[in-house]
């Protein structure tokens, strides 16, 4: 078995680790949080790509080390203990068959995270693993960016884990958008929404579509995609960026579609930073979601995406099934699954 773990959008985790316990071979042991990312622990029979392929990680990493953070200890001892060569050369060997070919001299950098600074600095810990990487491989040398990313994380109190990156951008980012949008939703939680209205089996709807994101994710599972938005900039977009979808313009309070046809509504509602709505919020949310609940087919699932959705704004088909308040880009919100009942 392979010893992993992969980062997750805070608040993801709950979604992320059965997703990934689902990939064949993959057992997961463990979750927690570094101070800006959830952390899943897990093994794998074996380091296969699908393992980097659930749509709802930001970053994997075979794991180089593990150790106990105890009182007293210093950041050279921690060090030491979680770069052991003979591990090191097992992962990399994982590295090489994942990323590209191992050379005699690669480039190298260290990214350290803890959960408190009270015994030592973050800065120190980086430092210590840096110079233990040094002396263990001597044709290395630190870059800025690097061809190997070697992280350690406190990922729970006094419990740090160590592993080689085999993951970049385009797994966050899934080589970007034709058409980007200010504001747009980091494909991770598109994914993990998508995944929490349940099986592909009929048409998901995005009221809201903004660029496409939601349209993306649920399209790369199988689902047949429709989305409504009531910017003209927006549909342009999201019929750039996902050209298969039926995107048309629409306003989300009066939807053009009869009842109940649709498998599931999914969305991000315009409450950050970047949209707005017209008029008083909680009646354009009243609106919205009855809208949402006459189109959504009985047994069908609701997914949303907003800070807060008051019981009194939510009609009485909607029926609250899953909350995950999560973190996005320091913002608090939170993901709001129902059923139709």
């Amino acid at each position: 078995m392979t010893r992993m773990f992969a980062t997750e959008i805070p608040g993801l985790a709950p979604v992320a680790g059965p997703a990934l316990a689902e990939v064949a071979g993959v057992t997961v042991h463990d979750t927690g949080f570094d101070g800006r990312s959830d952390v899943v622990v897990f093994e794998a029979e074996r380091a296969r790509p699908d393992v980097l392929r659930t749509g709802l990680t930001e970053d994997v990493f075979v794991e180089v080390g593990r150790t106990l953070r105890a009182d007293g200890d210093n950041p050279a001892w921690i060090a030491g203990r979680i770069w052991r060569p003979e591990r090191v050369q097992r992962a990399l060997s994982v590295w090489a068959g994942l990323v590209r070919p191992l050379g005699a001299a690669m480039t190298f950098r260290v990214v350290a995270r803890v959960l408190h600074e009270r015994t030592f600095l973050r800065t120190d810990l980086r430092r210590q693993l840096t110079e233990v990487i040094r002396r263990d491989r001597p044709r290395w040398r630190f870059a800025d960016p690097a061809q190997v990313e070697v992280w350690i994380v406190e990922y729970a109190p006094g419990r740090l884990v160590a592993g080689l990156r085999l993951s970049d951008a385009t797994m966050r980012q899934r080589d970007g958008r034709s058409v980007e949008r200010e504001g747009a939703l980091r494909p991770t939680v598109a994914r993990a929404m998508v995944r929490l209205a349940g099986a592909a089996e009929g048409t998901l709807l995005d009221p809201c579509a903004g660029a496409g994101t939601i349209l993306a994710e649920a399209r790369a599972v199988g689902w047949s995609v429709q989305g409504r938005d009531i910017d003209p900039g927006a549909v342009a977009a999201a019929r750039a960026n996902v050209p298969d979808a039926a995107v048309h313009l629409g306003d989300a309070r009066k939807l053009d579609l009869p009842d109940g046809t649709v498998a599931a509504c999914v969305s991000n509602l315009p409450f950050g930073r970047r949209y707005r709505v017209e008029g008083d919020p909680a009646t354009w949310l009243r609106t919205v979601l009855a809208e949402l609940a006459r189109v959504t087919r009985t047994g069908g699932r609701v997914v949303l995406l907003a800070p807060d959705l008051p019981r009194a704004v939510v009609p009485a088909p909607l029926r609250l099934r899953d909350r995950y308040p999560i973190r996005l880009l320091g913002t608090k919100t939170t993901i709001w699954g129902y059923d139709r009942a």
